[in-house]
């Protein structure tokens, strides 16, 4: 039953963008870094682990995570259909970003993305070389032969980083912060609302989180539509515990089940 919903939602959304939706809502959950007050201090490193669901049926799991190694600084992001799903669409997704910790703000100069997909039939294997000295960021589809070289200003990141970037501002209920990304081949500013205060039940227990809406606008997923909602736990933390996004058929969740934080 829950593989024939599946496959007509997948349907419905045009070859398999069902699972686009969970994978994208995966990678904005970093917004978690968002809003740690001025003083406190980033913490790398750190693992959060998350159970994908849609409309209530888990589908896989996603990870995101940062680290140091030597002097380059790392963020690693997973997504991995379960077993029952991987019977007829398995999806393995890994996105990674490397910065210079010693430039820029946290978490730091950003140097090199490659996204790296396998979701049923399709593949795809990117890459972006950032040379801030130059001025210019170089996209590459390793699978194909396009190549095209973007000019960016001294405060682009990649769409990762970006949460991470911000995570000093605080937040306040009804005002919205702003960052310049580059978003595969698109230059864009994101906007960042803060919605609302709730208490919610979470792996953590009962906690206070504050509700933020990234206005993500990525290529044939949300379409700047803005339906994400991400729950930050309200403290020094600032741990994204549950994200939610609407889609064709239903919702897709990313629920916070552990990690090292």
């Amino acid at each position: 039953m829950a593989a024939a919903r599946f496959r007509n939602c997948r349907t419905s959304a045009r070859g398999g963008r069902a699972w686009g939706y969970l994978r994208l809502l995966a990678v904005v959950v970093l917004v978690a870094s968002l809003a740690i007050p001025a003083f406190a201090a980033p913490r790398v490193p750190e693992k959060l682990i998350y159970e994908l669901s849609w409309t209530g049926i888990n589908v896989g799991t996603a990870t995101q995570e940062i680290s140091d190694e030597g002097s380059a600084r790392r963020i690693v992001s997973t997504a991995r259909s379960n077993n029952w799903l991987s019977a007829f669409f398995p999806v393995e997704d890994r996105i990674e970003s490397s910065y210079d910790p010693e430039q820029g703000a946290f978490p730091g100069l950003v140097r090199h993305y490659r996204l790296r997909t396998r979701e049923g039939s399709r593949r795809h294997d990117r890459e972006i070389l950032f040379e801030h000295g130059n001025g210019v960021a170089r996209y590459r589809d390793n699978l194909g032969t396009e190549r095209v070289d973007i000019p960016i200003p001294p405060d682009t990141i990649d769409i990762y980083g970006s949460f991470y970037a911000i995570r000093f501002l605080p937040l306040e209920v009804g005002k919205s912060h702003y960052v310049n990304i580059l978003d595969s081949k698109r230059l864009r500013r994101i906007e960042v609302r803060v919605l609302r205060r709730e208490r919610i039940k979470t792996v953590l227990g009962e906690v206070d989180t504050i509700v933020v809406q990234p206005l993500v606008a990525s290529e044939g997923v949300f379409e700047g539509k803005g339906t994400v909602h991400i729950w930050l736990t309200d403290d020094a933390r600032r741990i994204p515990v549950r994200a939610r996004t609407k889609v064709t058929v239903g919702s897709v969740t990313a629920t916070l089940v552990g990690g090292t934080f």
